[in-house]
């Protein structure tokens, strides 16, 4: 590919992500309310929970590696070869890679706010002082005797199921590019997203998410 490939056009990737068990991405403890959790989730300036594009991006990125066997010594693929080598570098950008001649990234995520559903219960939950979020409490147990271990109790603050996000994903479109198996891959990545988990603590039932209504059209 040229040094400064010719943009030919912007698709937009549109989506509901529905929350189908608790979700926890992370946030700052800066403020926490005396007996909050002591890991809430990332939240806006008005206190609404949302899903940083980062962390679609990379969840994104990682199953896709896993699926075409990028990557190595658990670092992103950095491998810099083309579209039809590497399903990864050409649309995420190759990891440390400084010099190389796939041209710009062609993916950007956006952060991803509450939709106009979930933002009314928001609403409706704070004006009647009500919780948004739940908080889950957890312990380490003894195998060997089932009791709890001393000072093991933790509290997770999360997205409640049904909760749903609203998901935007714009693709540049350059000249030379296969816009089809580009499209391909990102909702296949969308698709593993949904057979997998998003956020913390997955493998213990966090982060089962649904993104549907998928939509793509050109700017």
């Amino acid at each position: 590919m040229a040094e400064n490939p010719k943009l030919l056009k912007h698709l937009m990737v549109k989506a509901v992500l529905v929350c189908k068990s608790g979700l926890h991405i992370g946030g700052t403890e800066a403020g926490m309310a005396i007996g909050g959790a002591e890991g809430p989730v990332i939240k806006d300036a008005k206190g609404r929970p949302y899903i940083p594009g980062s962390s679609l991006k990379g969840k994104m990125r990682s199953m896709l590696e896993y699926r075409y066997k990028r990557g190595q010594d658990g670092d992103p693929c950095g491998c810099a070869q083309g579209l039809d080598v590497c399903p990864v570098c050409t649309i995420f950008g190759p990891h440390k890679t400084v010099r190389h001649e796939l041209g710009p990234t062609r993916i950007i995520v956006r952060d991803a706010f509450l939709s106009e559903k979930s933002l009314k219960e928001w609403e409706a939950a704070r004006s009647e002082g009500k919780d948004f979020t739940e908080t889950k409490r957890e312990t380490m147990i003894d195998r060997n005797t089932g009791m709890a271990y001393t000072k093991s109790l933790r509290t997770q603050e999360r997205v409640n199921p049904g909760t749903e996000f609203e998901m935007n994903i714009t693709l540049r479109i350059f000249e030379g590019d296969d816009q089809d198996r580009i499209v391909a891959l990102v909702k296949e990545g969308i698709d593993l997203i949904n057979k997998d988990y998003l956020g913390g603590s997955g493998t213990r039932g966090y982060g089962w998410v649904e993104v549907k209504d998928v939509q793509v059209k050109e700017l």
